[in-house]
């Protein structure tokens, strides 16, 4: 047992940090700091981080380790032992904020609930340079992370954006955003506002901003590079859609085994249109 006279336990900090998506320069001071400083350092791609340390000029002192999606649970219980132990452990992704559709939430989240001292070096996002970019209305938005990959799942989870009134924003690969922005247009109508911004901060950035419907019909002239932020207005007040309009919805659920009551709820709770009213169109659908 400890006495009154020892000194109390060494106990360190995790640092999450957010580094640059494209330009080097965007880097903090604090950043800097933290890299050189860093007893341990937890990172999406060691090479990428060395890459951007050679190119920020700091020498990085501290261990390097990779923390990626496959690996974070299991390098769990060494972190958080490291920063028991007194050390610094600092937090990276490839780009931008951690733990924000990249690996990190496990480690905050574990260490938060220890007690561990957690803190934040606040830095570039693509989701908030996008919103501002977008040229939208974005006093209000979600954020909804990688769009599903698969169309009808996608379509599914466009659907919940239908009535929408905030601004949605989202990742895509650029190998799919043409059938995301094609599935949109069958979702939500070509008139919805949207941008589209690739390699944010980079050389080549890019933000075409438009109708769905014209956007849909760029994204279909060709392959399309770089990291993809995508940004979808929110949708009118009066745009709620109407039940025939939903049917297809339904139908899709109900293919993929749900039960079609269940189906109707939950569509009609994502769009605003009366459960009844929807029930009843999608019976009539069907004796067409």
């Amino acid at each position: 047992m400890p006495t009154d006279d020892e000194p109390p336990s060494p106990v360190g900090r995790l640092v999450v940090a957010a580094t640059p998506l494209g330009d080097s320069r965007d880097a903090s001071a604090r950043l800097l700091d933290a890299m050189a400083g860093a007893d341990v350092v937890a990172a999406e791609d060691t090479r990428r981080f060395r890459s951007l340390a050679m190119a920020l000029g700091v020498t990085v002192t501290g261990k390097v380790l990779s923390h990626y999606d496959a690996v974070e649970t299991a390098k769990l219980p060494g972190l958080l032992a490291d920063v028991r132990a007194g050390r610094t452990v600092l937090l990276v992704s490839d780009a931008g904020m951690p733990a924000v559709s990249d690996p990190g939430y496990r480690l905050v989240a574990a260490a938060a609930a220890e007690g561990l001292p957690v803190t934040c070096l606040p830095g570039p996002s693509a989701v908030t340079t996008a919103l501002v970019l977008s040229g939208l209305p974005v006093e209000r938005f979600c954020f909804e992370g990688f769009a599903p990959r698969r169309s009808g799942e996608r379509r599914r989870w466009l659907q919940t954006l239908a009535a929408e009134p905030r601004a949605a924003v989202f990742f895509e690969s650029p190998h799919r955003l043409a059938d995301t922005l094609a599935d949109a247009v069958a979702v939500l109508g070509g008139d919805r506002r949207a941008a589209v911004c690739r390699e944010l901060t980079k050389k080549h950035e890019e933000v075409l901003r438009g109708a769905l419907g014209e956007l849909a019909a760029w994204g279909a002239e060709g392959p399309v590079r770089g990291e993809i932020t995508v940004v979808l207005a929110g949708a009118a007040p009066s745009a709620v859609p109407s039940p025939e309009s939903l049917v297809d919805a339904v139908a899709e659920r109900v293919a993929d085994g749900e039960r079609l009551k269940d189906a109707v709820s939950t569509v009609a709770e994502a769009t605003g249109v009366g459960k009844r009213a929807l029930y009843n169109a999608t019976l009539a659908s069907r004796t067409d």
